[in-house]
C-alpha cells in the first residue's frame, strides 16, 4: 500500500479589494538590532562622553564616593522601594489579583537590581510582571499590573517635571517660552485629525479591548480606593529620586542650591526613563552634563553627579541580590516518590481539579500561591 500523499493547505482567497499579504520574516541582523538597540544607543553616548571629556570626570566622581554616601544611598532606597512595592499592591488590588506587601517588597528588590545589573534597564520588571502574574494564575493581568504601576511613576513625574521646568530657572525655561505656542498648535491639529478620522471610522474590535484596558487602569489608578494611596507613594518615590541627586551632588562638588538643582535632577530623571541605555547609564549622564554646562554650573560637575547617582542607585538596589540568592537556596525541593500507574494518576488528577468557585473569573481575589513561590498554589505546595 503506497503511503497517503500529503495534502497542501493553500490559503483562502483574499476579500475583492485586497491583496493577500504575505509574512517576510525579519532578518537575523534586523533582529538582533532590534532587541539590542537600547544598549547600542546607550553606549554610545558613553563612548561619546569619555570621547569629550575622559575617564578623569568618571574616576573622580568614584573616588568622592565614602561610606556614609553609601548608607544614605541605601536609606534613601528603602524608602523608595517600599513605597514603590506599596504602589503595586494598590494597583493589583484594583485589578483583583493578590500581591502580600512583604513579597512585593522583595520581588521589586529583585527587579531594581536585575535592571542595575543587566542591559536595557527594564529586564528586571519584564522577570517582575511574568513571575507574579504566574503566581497570580493570571499572566495578563499580573503584567498589566506592572506596566500601570510603572506607568503611575511616569506620570507623576512628567506632571511635577512639567511644573518645575515651567516655572523654575532652567535650561529649559527659555526654549520652552519659544517653541510652547508652535507646539500648542501643533498639538490643536494632531488633536483635529484624529478626532476626524475617528468620526470617520467604523467601530472595530479594537475599540472593545481598548475600553477594556481603560477600564482597568481607572479602577487600579484612579478609583475612590487606589486613587490616594498611589498618588502618595508617586510622591514621596519621586522625592526620595531628587533627594539622591542632591546627595550626588554635594558628594560630586556641586554647591548650588536645591532649587537650582531640582530643574535639573527633573530632567537626569526623565532621560532615565528611556529605554536606551547600559543597566541605566547613557542618557542620564548625557542629559546631565548639557544640563549643568547650560546652566554654568560645568558639564564636568554634571558628568560626576550622574556617575555618583548611578553608583548610588546600584547600591540601593544591591538587597535585590540577596534576595536572588535566598530564593535560590531555599527553594524547597520536592520529596522523591514513584511514579504512580496510569489509573491512579488519572484519579489523582481528577481529584486536585480547581472547583468552578477557586476560579480567578468568579472571585475577587484569584486562588493563587504567596509571590515568593512563583506558581499558582496547588495542595502539595499547601
Amino acid at each position: 500500500m503506497s503511503a497517503p500523499t500529503a495534502v497542501r493547505a493553500e490559503a483562502p482567497p483574499a476579500p475583492p479589494g485586497r491583496t493577500s499579504a504575505v509574512a517576510v520574516p525579519a532578518s537575523p541582523v534586523r533582529r538582533a538590532l532590534r532587541a539590542h538597540l537600547g544598549t547600542l544607543v546607550g553606549t554610545v553616548i558613553l563612548g561619546v562622553l569619555l570621547w569629550r571629556m575622559g575617564t578623569g570626570v568618571f574616576l573622580d566622581g568614584l573616588r568622592r564616593i565614602d561610606g556614609p554616601t553609601l548608607l544614605a544611598g541605601l536609606g534613601i532606597g528603602l524608602v523608595t522601594t517600599v513605597f514603590s512595592a506599596w504602589r503595586w499592591v494598590l494597583v493589583a488590588r484594583g485589578l483583583r489579583i493578590r500581591l502580600p506587601l512583604r513579597a512585593a517588597v522583595a520581588d521589586y528588590y529583585r527587579a531594581l537590581f536585575l535592571n542595575a545589573a543587566l542591559p536595557g534597564g527594564v529586564l528586571g520588571d519584564v522577570h517582575r510582571a511574568v513571575r507574579h502574574g504566574r503566581s497570580a494564575g493570571d499572566l495578563g493581568r499580573g503584567v498589566r499590573a506592572v506596566v500601570l504601576e510603572r506607568a503611575a511613576g511616569q506620570l507623576a513625574l512628567a506632571a511635577v517635571g512639567i511644573v518645575v521646568l515651567l516655572t523654575m530657572d532652567s535650561p529649559v525655561l527659555a526654549e520652552a517660552r519659544q517653541i510652547a505656542p508652535p507646539a500648542a498648535l501643533a498639538a490643536l491639529g494632531a488633536l483635529a485629525v484624529l478626532l476626524a478620522l475617528r468620526m470617520n471610522r467604523t467601530p472595530v474590535r479594537r475599540g472593545r479591548a481598548l475600553r477594556s484596558v481603560l477600564g482597568e487602569a481607572r479602577e487600579a489608578l484612579l478609583s475612590r480606593r487606589n486613587l490616594p494611596g498611589v498618588a502618595v507613594s508617586s510622591v514621596v518615590v519621586l522625592a526620595g529620586h531628587l533627594a539622591m541627586f542632591v546627595v550626588a551632588a554635594r558628594v560630586a562638588g556641586s554647591d548650588a542650591t536645591v532649587a537650582e538643582l531640582t530643574p535639573l535632577a527633573v530632567l537626569a530623571l526623565l532621560a532615565m526613563g528611556l529605554p536606551l541605555n547600559v543597566g541605566g547609564w547613557g542618557p542620564r549622564e548625557g542629559v546631565t552634563a548639557w544640563a549643568f554646562g547650560a546652566a554654568g554650573l560645568g558639564a564636568g560637575t554634571g558628568l560626576g553627579v550622574a556617575v555618583v547617582y548611578g553608583v548610588l542607585s546600584l547600591v540601593a538596589s544591591l538587597p535585590g541580590a540577596a534576595v536572588l540568592v535566598v530564593r535560590r537556596y531555599d527553594r524547597p525541593r520536592a520529596p522523591c516518590a514513584e511514579v504512580p500507574s496510569a489509573p491512579s494518576a488519572a484519579v489523582r488528577k481528577e481529584k486536585y481539579v480547581p472547583k468552578e468557585s477557586a476560579r480567578l473569573a468568579s472571585s475577587s481575589f484569584p486562588f493563587s500561591a504567596d509571590a515568593s513561590e512563583g506558581r499558582p498554589m496547588t495542595p502539595e505546595s499547601v
